[in-house]
């Protein structure tokens, strides 16, 4: 699945090249092609049901799986976002005041992400395991954002912050105030890819320079650099979503969901770090 996140990436539900992999004729009787891309892209592979020709000589196995429904996406993303939660939890409780292994744990979280990302199959261990250190990292950093002066119940408003924001898009999305197209999409990538090359300018100003950097974390500046990287998750959220509805019309093997569970998971996480950095800046 290729990722709508802005950091990380994912291939897409199928294995042909393009957005998603949609990018053959639709199956007949079949749901319409997507504004930007065409086709089943199981149609020729063991998981599309009676999708071979005439000619064509039957697999040399039964495959034992089922395409994906909404519901194992709902499971796999409850799962994943459980252990982000308990994680947390425990970060929270335990790691508040031990943030250099908080920060390890993240780091190492962010390399599994990658790791998953490059992988043609998704792995559920290596999934949780992301998500479990992932929740480890956030729960320290909210815990210790929490306990500072003027921040107390800040992560708690970045939490139904995220919810409100998940929510609000998901409504925008069934109801087509959002329609994700192609123009849409590149959009999107282009402006994740320029703020993630200015977050990275900013850090490397503040390691070198000192100070706030460019001044992209802090004040008037930071406020509007923060609203833009929730706009940035909410439009993630819309890509997901479409990613998510494609591969259930188009027969995507019951595997995909836990890649559709990572990328949720993934969106979810960043939308919640802009929605915290942003009510730190306005607190203060």
């Amino acid at each position: 699945m290729r990722s709508s996140n802005p950091v990380f990436s994912r291939r897409g539900f199928s294995r042909d090249t393009g957005y998603a992999g949609f990018n053959a004729p639709p199956q007949a009787g079949g749901p319409t092609a997507t504004p930007y891309a065409g086709a089943n892209p199981y149609a020729t592979n063991p998981y599309a049901q009676g999708q071979q020709s005439a000619t064509q000589a039957p697999p040399q196995y039964t495959p034992q799986t089922r395409p994906m429904t909404m519901d194992d996406v709902v499971a796999r993303t409850g799962m994943t976002l459980g252990t982000v939660i308990a994680g947390a939890t425990v970060g929270w409780l335990f790691l508040t005041e031990n943030l250099g292994f908080a920060i390890g744990a993240g780091l190492v979280a962010m390399v599994l992400g990658f790791v998953q990302s490059f992988k043609r199959k998704p792995s559920p261990a290596l999934i949780l395991t992301y998500a479990a250190l992932e929740g480890l990292f956030l729960g320290a950093l909210s815990g210790f954002i929490n306990d500072l002066p003027k921040m107390n119940g800040a992560p708690m408003q970045a939490v139904l912050g995220t919810m409100a924001v998940f929510v609000a898009m998901l409504i925008a999305y069934k109801t087509g105030i959002v329609r994700v197209t192609a123009r849409f999409t590149r959009f999107v990538m282009i402006a994740a890819l320029g703020f993630v090359l200015l977050s990275l300018v900013n850090v490397l100003f503040m390691v070198f320079g000192g100070g706030d950097g460019l001044g992209f974390r802090s004040g008037g500046l930071g406020i509007l650099f923060g609203i833009v990287g929730v706009v940035l998750g909410a439009l993630f959220l819309a890509l997901d979503f479409k990613q998510v509805e494609d591969g259930i019309a188009y027969g995507a093997p019951r595997e995909e969901s836990w890649l559709a569970a990572f990328g949720l998971t993934l969106t979810l996480v960043w939308i919640y770090m802009e929605m915290l950095r942003l009510i730190s800046i306005l607190r203060d």
